[in-house]
């Protein structure tokens, strides 16, 4: 069971799934919005980040050895219980990993490659970071390996949680019955995670649970009168995935040369995103705040949304 990669089992299945839904939206039988550039970048980055991970694999897992040498508790891998207190807990931490990754800049830059496509489709779920591993988030699962649970159950269940995520990147499917709503992230839930909408800003951070957003605030559902505006608040002007990939950190680095202070320079790299020492920059909550305000742009129906969505070749906006 050590050996498992559930990542690697699926990953014929995520090709054959997105061949799958570009067919049936070429054939107008379902939802599904394809533009070659971008879900070149999408797939692009996929390996990128396959390769990145490869080469920082070593050192998160012999850390991961190394506190699970000085564990609290034995909890065998083979024990029923065990199973479903590890996927209580590894998704309780990836619900905070993802809060932490949008509400904090330095992981931002990090995460931000995943939100940079105006289109909304399973090949979205591949555009993965490339620097996840140097940014550190991943010492947020060692204390699982402190209480006592085996590195390789810790990746299993991340690895199940990943696989779980990739149908939900899709329009083709709409709601789920009430009670899966209730419970489970799904395609409605992580399209408003997706959106740019102010109202949807940073809501829905759930891995398989939606049940950590209800508890600790960050819940949106997904209204009809209000279509997803997907992408980041300024859409990049680019597929390149190395601008992508690297974006937001070369802005932090512009951002720390104009720095006049420890203090900005710190908020700069720490802050909110968004975050300016003049206020010439909003932050997600300082736009979500004006409008609720009323001064922030009208509701968009969801015929309204379509009539004004991005055509094929469609950039935006300057680099977040």
């Amino acid at each position: 069971m050590d050996d498992i990669d559930p990542v690697g089992l699926a990953v014929p299945f995520f090709i054959l799934a997105i061949v799958l839904e570009l067919l049936l939206g070429r054939l107008g039988w379902a939802r599904a919005r394809y533009e070659p550039k971008d879900t070149f970048t999408s797939l692009a980055m996929g390996l990128g980040s396959s390769v990145a991970g490869l080469a920082t694999a070593g050192v998160i897992f012999a850390a991961s050895l190394w506190v699970y040498q000085h564990r609290l508790f034995d909890i065998p891998m083979i024990a029923v219980w065990a199973w479903v207190l590890i996927f209580l807990l590894e998704d309780k931490t990836y619900y905070w990993f993802h809060r932490l990754s949008h509400e904090r800049r330095f992981w931002w830059a990090s995460h931000v490659n995943h939100h940079t496509s105006q289109h909304y489709n399973l090949s979205t779920a591949l555009r993965q970071t490339w620097t996840g591993g140097v940014a550190g988030t991943w010492l947020l699962w060692l204390p699982l390996s402190l209480i006592g649970f085996p590195p390789a159950m810790v990746a299993i269940q991340k690895g199940i949680s990943l696989v779980y995520q990739f149908w939900i990147h899709t329009e083709a499917i709409g709601r789920m019955p009430r009670w899966f709503e209730a419970v489970f992230n799904t395609p409605s839930h992580h399209r408003v995670h997706h959106a740019r909408n102010p109202r949807y800003l940073d809501r829905n951070y759930a891995g398989i649970l939606i049940i950590w957003d209800r508890m600790f605030g960050t819940f949106q559902s997904e209204l009809e009168t209000e279509a997803c505006r997907y992408g980041v608040v300024k859409n990049l002007a680019t597929f390149n995935p190395i601008r992508v990939a690297f974006h937001e950190w070369a802005a932090i680095g512009r951002d720390l040369l104009r720095a006049k202070s420890l203090r900005e320079a710190a908020l700069y790299v720490f802050g909110a995103p968004g975050w300016s020492p003049d206020g010439s920059r909003e932050t997600s909550q300082q736009i979500r705040a004006r409008w609720a305000a009323g001064q922030g742009p009208a509701q968009v129906s969801p015929a309204a949304a379509e009539a004004t969505a991005p055509t094929p070749d469609a950039r935006s906006g300057s680099p977040a």
